[in-house]
């Protein structure tokens, strides 16, 4: 993206919410009645994980159209920069998966009797989550614990349908668009339009419109917060999901999957649209200079305590004492984040490295391909 559409201060609020949401989505699961007693459970009351899923997701439209038009240079460049962004954390969380799970279920097997763990053999996790279709046409396969594995087979159809839509064209176009479509299925497409609203921000900058300026701006900030903690306050997605309800029958939640709260998330996702749109004009000539680094930091493992936090969250709740009330929440928290940190200095943070290593043992081959 041109320096002009996007300032080095809006950069960095991007990473301070990706950063955020994470947290977020840690603090929800956290604050399950089985982990910390219900002493948290307004972080429940609130859904705020699902929430902050609708957020990455307008993040990840903006990010991914940024990165197909101004920094892959074109579909093999993107591919092999979506691969390696989701593999190099995937494979290894799906081990860290596995490995937590059977450790756990073996010492504290009362802790892993319920909704939450679905055991998987590791061909089935390997096979379901490295081609990312545990959601598609409706699979619903749970990969253990790793309840969060949802949001990418979501992410990864949006992926796959976008580089289609943009670099394909005629009847390959069509054709590969509609079976990608069918194969996604009905719940995976209904977020879809969330994940196009940061495309369409996207477009919005880089095309030049006017940015919002002034009180206008400060509007589009600050009104979506505000609106959101009132909609909350007032009951409004526990309404919505009664009107989807009262549409699809009281089996809605087993037909839609993660997608039962299409009406809110999609309503939220145009606020978070709007708040975007305000700060990138608020922050269009700012640099934050102060906050750039530990945001960049915070949002460069942001990937792995998404992914690696549930399983481990899970395991060391299992193992801890029971008792300790406040103290272990507190403890609790902290050691599944610092693991979690652990997790990403050595896979997520370390990306550049493996990219310039699968580069390398990729240009011998196709030198020695060429020479035969």
């Amino acid at each position: 993206m041109r320096a002009a559409t996007l300032s080095p201060g809006f950069s960095t609020w991007l990473n301070l919410l990706r950063a955020g949401a994470a947290v977020l989505v840690l603090l929800s699961h956290w604050a399950y009645p089985r982990f910390t007693e219900g002493r948290w459970l307004a972080i429940r009351d609130w859904n705020l994980g699902s929430d902050a899923v609708v957020l990455f997701f307008v993040l990840s439209g903006l990010v991914i159209a940024f990165a197909a038009a101004e920094k892959d240079g074109g579909p093999g460049a993107f591919l092999f920069a979506r691969a390696t962004r989701l593999w190099s954390v995937a494979l290894p969380a799906l081990l860290v998966t596995f490995a937590a799970d059977r450790l756990g279920a073996a010492l504290a097997p009362a802790a892993y009797d319920g909704w939450w763990y679905a055991p998987q053999s590791l061909g089935v996790m390997l096979a379901a989550g490295l081609s990312f279709a545990n959601e598609w046409g409706g699979l619903g396969l749970r990969l253990g614990t790793n309840g969060p594995w949802w949001s990418l087979s979501y992410e990864v159809a949006y992926y796959l349908l976008f580089a289609a839509a943009l670099w394909l064209t005629g009847w390959r176009r069509a054709v590969v668009l509609a079976l990608g479509l069918a194969l996604a299925g009905l719940p995976v497409l209904l977020l879809m339009p969330c994940w196009l609203m940061g495309v369409a921000l996207y477009r919005a900058l880089v095309r030049g419109a006017a940015l919002p300026s002034g009180v206008r701006a400060w509007g589009l900030a600050l009104l979506p917060p505000c609106l959101y903690v009132t909609a909350q306050a007032i009951g409004l997605p526990a309404f919505l999901a009664g009107l989807t309800e009262g549409a699809l029958g009281p089996d809605y939640r087993l037909l839609l999957r993660f997608s039962d709260e299409v009406l809110w998330n999609t309503l939220l996702a145009a606020g978070v649209t709007a708040h975007l749109w305000g700060m990138a004009g608020l922050l269009r000539e700012a640099q934050l200079a102060r906050l750039a680094r530990p945001a960049a930091w915070f949002a460069g493992g942001s990937f792995s305590l998404y992914l690696v936090h549930y399983p481990l969250l899970q395991l060391t709740d299992a193992l801890l004492p029971e008792a300790g009330g406040i103290l272990r929440d507190a403890g609790l928290l902290a050691l599944v984040a610092a693991l979690c940190l652990v997790f990403a200095a050595v896979f997520e943070r370390t990306l550049p490295a493996q990219r310039r290593a699968l580069r390398r043992l990729y240009r011998p081959s196709a030198r020695a391909s060429a020479a035969t």
